[in-house]
C-alpha cells in the first residue's frame, strides 16, 4: 500500500482519489474548503497554494497528484502558485509529484498533438499551462524532484458536471431530445478524454518510475466531431436524432460582455474551428491504461446523467 496525496477533488481529482483506494492505496485529499469523511479518504482543508502546508500533509506520502483547477478565468492568477507550492512539497518530501494537466500549452498546431510538440502557445491560459509543466521539468532535470505530467483532451463522462464541453450544456438538453449548442464548427474532429481514463493514467505514472520525467498524453478514443458525439450519445440515450447548432463568433463576442467564462473561451476558441486531435501512442506503448471503448464510456456518461437529472431536475 503506497500513501498518496491528491490536491483538488473536481471531477479528476474525486475520480483519481477513488481510483486510488479501489487499488488499495491509503489517500489524503486536500481542498480549500475540506469535505465530509468517505471510506478510504481523508479530507484536508488546506489553501494548496501554502507549500509548508502541502508539504505537512504530503510528509511520509509517496506521491503527489495535482488536480486543482482554479475557475477558468482565474488561471492565470491561480495556477502558478498552485504549480510552486506543489513543487516546493514534492521536494521537501521526497514525493513524486503528477501534474494533470492539458493540451492548451501547444497552442493552435496542424496535424495530431504528440509530447514531442513545443508549448509554442501564446495566449495566457495556453503560457501558464505551459509554464507550469517547464517549472516541474526544470526541477526534475535537476534533480531536486521527481516529476511527470499527465495530458488530457477536454474531459467528458460520469462526474464532469462543469468545464467539460460534453457537460451541462450538452448532456441534459440531449437527454430531453432538446437541441444542443456548441463552440465553432460542429463537424471538425475533436478527441474527448473520459475521466476514468484520466484518473487510470495519473494513478499508473504515479506509481512507475519510467513515466518521470517527462509528458504523456492519456489514452483516449478515436476522434469524433461534437455532432458525432451527440449522435451516439444520443443514440445510447434514445433520444435522437438532436439538432447541433454552431455558435456564431459574434454571438460569443456578445455573450462575453456579460459573462467571464465566455470572455475566457476567446482564446481557446481555435479547438473548435479546426481539428483538435490527440495522439497517445507514446502512453500506449509503454504502460498498461488502455482508452475504455466508447459504447462503455457512452452507456455510463448517459447513465451518470440520468441518475443526477432524476436526483436534482434537469439542468441548463
Amino acid at each position: 500500500m503506497s500513501i498518496y496525496v491528491v490536491v483538488g477533488f473536481g471531477a479528476a481529482g474525486a475520480a483519481t482519489a477513488r481510483l486510488l483506494v479501489r487499488q488499495g492505496h491509503a489517500v489524503r485529499v486536500v481542498t480549500r474548503s475540506g469535505r465530509a469523511p468517505e471510506p478510504g479518504i481523508e479530507h484536508v482543508a488546506l489553501d494548496a497554494a501554502d507549500a509548508a502546508g502541502l508539504a505537512g500533509v504530503a510528509a511520509d506520502a509517496d506521491a503527489i497528484i495535482h488536480c486543482a483547477a482554479p475557475p477558468y478565468d482565474r488561471w492565470a492568477s491561480d495556477l502558478p502558485p498552485l504549480t510552486a507550492s506543489a513543487c516546493a512539497a514534492a521536494e521537501t518530501t521526497g514525493a513524486v509529484l503528477v501534474l494533470l494537466g492539458n493540451l492548451y500549452g501547444y497552442g493552435p498546431v496542424d496535424g495530431p498533438m504528440t509530447e514531442a510538440l513545443p508549448l509554442s502557445a501564446t495566449g495566457p491560459k495556453g503560457r501558464v499551462r505551459a509554464a507550469a509543466w517547464e517549472q516541474a521539468r526544470t526541477l526534475h532535470e535537476q534533480g531536486r524532484i521527481r516529476a511527470a505530467e499527465v495530458r488530457a483532451s477536454d474531459f467528458f463522462g460520469p462526474g464532469v458536471v462543469d468545464g467539460g464541453h460534453l457537460a451541462a450544456r450538452v448532456l441534459p438538453p440531449l437527454l430531453r431530445g432538446r437541441p444542443v449548442s456548441t463552440l465553432g464548427d460542429p463537424d471538425v474532429p475533436h478527441s474527448w478524454t473520459y475521466l476514468p481514463d484520466v484518473a487510470g493514467a495519473l494513478a499508473e505514472a504515479a506509481g512507475t518510475e519510467r513515466a518521470w520525467g517527462r509528458a504523456w498524453h492519456v489514452p483516449t478514443e478515436p476522434a469524433l466531431s461534437v455532432r458525432q458525439m451527440v449522435d451516439r450519445l444520443a443514440a445510447e440515450a434514445g433520444t435522437g436524432p438532436i439538432a447541433v447548432r454552431g455558435l456564431p463568433s459574434a454571438a460569443l463576442a456578445v455573450g462575453g460582455l456579460f459573462s467571464p467564462l465566455l470572455r475566457e473561451l476567446k482564446e481557446v476558441r481555435y479547438q473548435f474551428t479546426r481539428p483538435f486531435v490527440i495522439d497517445a501512442s507514446a502512453w500506449e506503448a509503454a504502460f498498461e491504461v488502455r482508452a475504455t471503448p466508447f459504447d462503455q464510456q457512452a452507456e455510463a456518461t448517459v447513465d451518470w446523467w440520468r441518475e443526477r437529472m432524476a436526483d436534482t431536475g434537469p439542468r441548463p
